[in-house]
Order: structure tokens, then C-alpha cells, then sequence
């Protein structure tokens, strides 16, 4: 990480000679956390409840990068009289604005502070970075896939892109979103507070609060559209009209994107953004942003940066999904490679598809630097339900921004109904559910998956009871090693069988374990296995169990 801000903050410096500026506006880098007031042994003073009580389920510890910016260093760089816009906890930095480039040469000279980034604003450029949205056109009724068939909900014109991925069966059975909390990063929420739509999540107290991380103080229902759009794809619920794909979660709504701009900050904005995320304790985000080409060329990332590692926003979006969170985010409306943190490797990414289950042709593809298989799944983004203006609703919404947040609802309930699995263990029976499954590729991820089976095979794995374990295993996911240990009171021999999802027997192994010398490590280099899903098998001389095991 330190390499990739390091490289950033060279490529600032560069620009510094070049660019015309307006605004000034600078990212700080801090050297340590030390003599920091807060402490991995208390992080109820840094983390609601909530958000620790998501890392437990998970079995995720604190750790040093949960800390906050030391108070110590964000109150001296105010001392020389610049206004801190920004903290990150995860990148241990800060964002400020001034109009006097001296002071900046005194934050410099701090001894806690290591480097220092200039962003870059054209004055005339202004960006239509959501181009690829469609409201104008006639509307047409999506609600044609078995429209006549019984549901407990009354969809609307949405009806057709809910049943695509088969996610009505787990509304019908209750899973609706209740008690899942989504964070909307988004570029402005303008009508959210009057379109009908909407009217149910206020009367149910299910928008939980407002961030705005580009205009300090501001209001997120000013200035942008976009956020309501992506909003109304989960959230809304207007029967007979649009239900979204988890009426009955509840929402952060974070503005992290300055809509007629696209600029490094903002993926600062969006780690920001993800971090208060995850103080706050939501279970899932929905990111329709992506990150590759900015309004100065300087700052334009090369297919070469997208390898999971380097841009800003990817390093912050694999934080997130280390915290427990699941991160949806969109693939992009390039046509062409996926930008940041769509190319993050805990990032589910999603793709756009007509309601004829057709890849959209602008909807981004991969592979990453790094050969890894992009977008993860896909969903509907060519002909999307969507709320528009005040009052309206259109099936005309093109663009991954739409693809993403009804994947990130479905998701919240499959986890909902699903609680005590891991996040990459809901990610995985999503793609392992998914209409590609058997042969992913570049185009079209695992497919579009099929939340009533993603429903079935968490059913199947669902972990036994914690009394008398005989296995412990770990890491999840893991990737060629994955330790385990035997519980076992004398010498024995056992057999071990690593098993996938189609019921077949990859690695047997056998063992000679003591209760003094009862582990062993399970390497996969030698039998190259997918991603997903497995089901570890120890056998003794007196008992079976079986647990699930997660490749990543």
C-alpha cells in the first residue's frame, strides 16, 4: 500500500507544474498511528456495536488500520491554517483546502508527515461521467417475465428485473432486506426526499442518516440525481409501480462523488466513505462509481493499473470487504476494461445485461492486470426500472449503475436470510448459483445468478454446532495452504477428502495426528482448484465431520 500511495503522490507532484488549478485541495500522508489515544483492546470508543458485532460474527479482528488518524497530527496540520476536509483511518491521511500553497510547505515540514498530494481541477472541464443513463425514452413494461405467476409482492414495472435472478422466492419466504444495512456511496441524492417511491422507507425510519463527503456540511439531496436513481433499484417500494430489490433494509446515503467532476479526490471521498460505512455497522455497500479515466489525462489510470493493488479506491474497497462488508460495485460503462475498485479481488463487480439475459455492449469487461476473471456476475442494466425526477418511473435505465445496486439488494437478502455466513462465503454461492458457473469468463462474470439456488447451497453448508468441533480450519477464503486442526485426545490415522459443490472428491489425504501434534496443512498447488466452495471431510477412528471451506 505504501508503494501505491508513494507512486501516487510522484504523479501529483508532476502535475503540479502542469495542470490550470482551481480549487486547492491536497491529500496528507501520515508517517505512524503512534502515541494514539485509542486502542485495538477498546474499539467501542472508534466502532458502533454494530460494526463490531459484524467482525465478530466473522471472526475478524481489530486491527491496527480500524485506529483512527492520531487527533494529535490532524489538529496540527489544522494549526497552520488549512480546513481538514477528510480523514482515513485506512490510509492514515487526511484531505484539506487552501488557497495559500505556503502553508502546505509548512505541513511538509511536519515530522509525522510523509508525503503530500495536490488534486487538480479544470476550470472549464465538466464531466458527463453517467452518460450512459437513459430517462428520456419511452417507457416499455419489463414486467413480462411470468408477470401472471403469484408473488407476495406487487412489483410493478420492476417485476422483470428481480425475476431474472430468481430472487423472488426469497421475498416470498420474509427476506426482504429487514435488519440489513446498505450504504449508498453515490454522487447526490436530489428527489429522494419527495418521490413517492421512496414514501415507505420515511415512514419506517429505513434511511438511517446522511454523509456528505465533497461539500462539508452539505446536503446530499441537492445537486445530483444519480444517487436516487441507484437508490430506488433496492430501496423503493411503491406497489403496483416499483419495488426494489430489498424494500426492507435500511440506508446510509454518502455522497463521496462530486457529480461535474471526475477527479483523483474522489476516490479518497470514497474511502472516507467506506470507512464511516463500516463504523457505522452496514453489512453491504453499493458503489455505482468506477474509476479509470479523469477530466485531466495526467491522472488517467492504464488497463497495467487495474491489477487489484493500485488505485485508491480498490485499495480501500479490499479494506472494506476485510471488515465483513460486501461491497457491490458496478463494472463500468466502457465497453472496454474495468476501472477502479471494480478490479479490487473482494469487490463483487457487476456487469449489465438486457431483461433478455444479453450482455449490454457498454458494460466494462476484464480480465484484470493480474488475469483474474471481471465482472464477478450480472444483472439487469440495459432496460432498468428506475425512479426519475420527482414522481417518476422509467424502464430506461442503461448503464451498470443500475446493474449494481439490484444486485447489491439481492444480496443483502440472500445474507439476511443466511446470517451467520462469512461475506466471501455469500459471495461465492452467488457465483457458484450463476448461469456461467461452469465457465466463467471476460464478459459475462459467473453470470446471472440465481438467488433461490445461491438460497439453496448456504442451506446445504450451514456450519454445525460449535460443540464438540472436531475441525478447525483456516484461512477463509483461502488460497493454496489452508491449516487445520484436529481435535483428538490420542494417536490415530485419519482420511481427509477436500470436496466441491458437485459432490466430488478433488484431494484425499491421510494423516498421523497426536493430540500434541494434531495439525496438518493442505496445500492445492499441485491440483490447481476454482474459487467457490468446498466441503472439507476428516474421518477418525471415531467420528465424522464435515465443514465448509472457502477458495479464493
Amino acid at each position: 500500500m505504501k508503494r501505491n500511495l508513494l507512486l501516487v503522490i510522484l504523479i501529483g507532484i508532476i502535475v503540479n507544474s502542469t495542470a490550470q488549478i482551481a480549487p486547492d485541495k491536497y491529500y496528507i500522508q501520515f508517517t505512524d498511528k503512534n502515541n494514539s489515544p485509542y486502542s485495538i483492546n477498546n474499539p467501542q470508543e472508534f466502532l458502533t456495536q454494530r460494526a463490531i458485532d459484524r467482525r465478530n460474527q466473522q471472526g475478524i479482528s481489530i486491527s491496527e488500520n480500524d485506529i483512527p488518524v492520531n487527533v494529535s497530527y490532524l489538529q496540527g496540520v489544522a494549526d497552520i491554517g488549512v480546513d481538514l476536509l477528510n480523514h482515513t483511518r485506512w490510509l492514515n491521511g487526511v484531505t484539506v483546502y487552501t488557497e495559500d500553497s505556503a502553508l502546505i510547505e509548512q505541513i511538509e515540514a511536519l515530522p509525522y508527515v510523509s508525503g503530500v498530494l495536490k488534486f487538480h481541477y479544470s476550470e472549464n472541464f465538466i464531466s458527463d461521467k453517467f452518460r450512459e443513463i437513459k430517462t428520456d425514452a419511452p417507457n416499455y413494461n419489463n414486467n413480462s417475465r411470468n408477470s401472471n405467476s403469484s408473488t407476495s409482492l406487487d412489483y410493478g414495472l420492476a417485476f422483470g428485473q428481480i425475476d431474472q435472478l430468481n430472487g423472488i422466492p426469497l421475498h416470498d419466504h420474509g427476506f426482504q432486506g429487514e435488519g440489513m444495512v446498505i450504504a449508498v456511496l453515490d454522487a447526490g441524492f436530489t428527489g429522494v426526499l419527495v418521490h413517492p417511491v421512496f414514501e415507505y422507507l420515511w415512514e419506517n425510519d429505513r434511511i438511517l442518516g446522511t454523509k456528505d463527503f465533497v461539500y462539508m456540511g452539505g446536503s446530499v439531496y441537492d445537486g445530483h440525481e444519480h444517487g436516487k436513481m441507484v437508490l430506488s433499484c433496492m430501496g423503493g417500494n411503491l406497489p403496483g409501480e416499483m419495488v426494489g430489490t430489498a424494500p426492507e433494509a435500511e440506508y446510509w446515503l454518502l455522497r463521496s462523488e462530486e457529480g461535474p467532476h471526475e477527479n483523483i479526490i474522489e476516490e479518497y471521498n470514497w474511502v472516507s466513505a467506506a470507512e464511516f460505512a463500516d463504523s457505522v455497522g452496514a453489512d453491504v455497500i453499493n458503489s455505482s462509481l468506477s474509476y479509470a479515466t479523469f477530466d485531466l489525462p495526467e491522472w488517467d489510470y492504464t488497463p497495467e493499473d487495474m491489477d487489484g493493488n493500485t488505485a485508491i479506491a480498490t485499495i480501500g474497497a479490499d479494506i472494506a470487504a476485510s471488515k465483513g462488508i460486501l461491497v457491490c460495485n458496478s463494472a463500468g460503462n466502457s465497453g472496454s476494461w474495468i476501472g477502479s475498485p471494480g478490479d479490487a479481488d473482494s469487490v463483487f463487480t457487476v456487469g449489465a445485461v438486457d431483461l433478455n439475459d444479453q450482455r449490454a455492449s457498454f458494460s466494462s469487461i476484464g480480465p484484470t492486470a493480474d488475469g483474474r476473471i471481471k465482472p464477478t456476475a450480472m444483472s439487469c442494466g440495459a432496460g432498468a426500472t428506475i425512479a426519475v425526477g420527482n414522481v417518476g418511473i422509467s424502464t430506461n435505465g442503461y448503464g451498470t449503475s443500475f446493474s449494481s445496486p439490484i444486485m447489491a439488494g439481492m444480496s443483502a437478502c440472500l445474507w439476511q436470510s443466511h446470517p451467520e455466513m462469512s461475506v466471501m462465503e455469500v459471495q461465492e454461492a452467488i457465483k457458484q448459483s450463476g448461469s456461467y458457473a461452469n465457465n466463467p469468463d471476460n464478459f459475462m462474470g459467473w453470470g446471472i445468478p440465481n438467488f433461490a439456488g445461491a438460497d439453496s447451497i448456504l442451506t446445504v453448508i450451514s456450519p454445525p454446532s460449535h460443540d464438540d468441533k472436531l475441525i478447525n480450519a483456516g484461512p477463509s477464503p483461502f488460497h493454496n495452504h489452508l491449516s487445520v486442526r484436529v481435535n483428538i485426545d490420542s494417536a490415530e490415522s485419519i482420511s481427509v477428502e477436500l470436496i466441491n459443490l458437485a459432490g466430488n472428491v478433488v484431494i484425499r489425504k491421510n494423516y498421523s495426528l497426536t493430540n500434541h501434534n494434531n495439525k496438518f496443512e493442505l496445500t492445492t498447488e499441485v491440483i490447481p482448484l476454482p474459487q467457490g466452495i468446498y466441503f472439507l471431510k476428516v474421518v477418525t477412528m471415531h467420528k465424522t465431520d464435515i465443514i465448509k471451506v472457502v477458495k479464493g
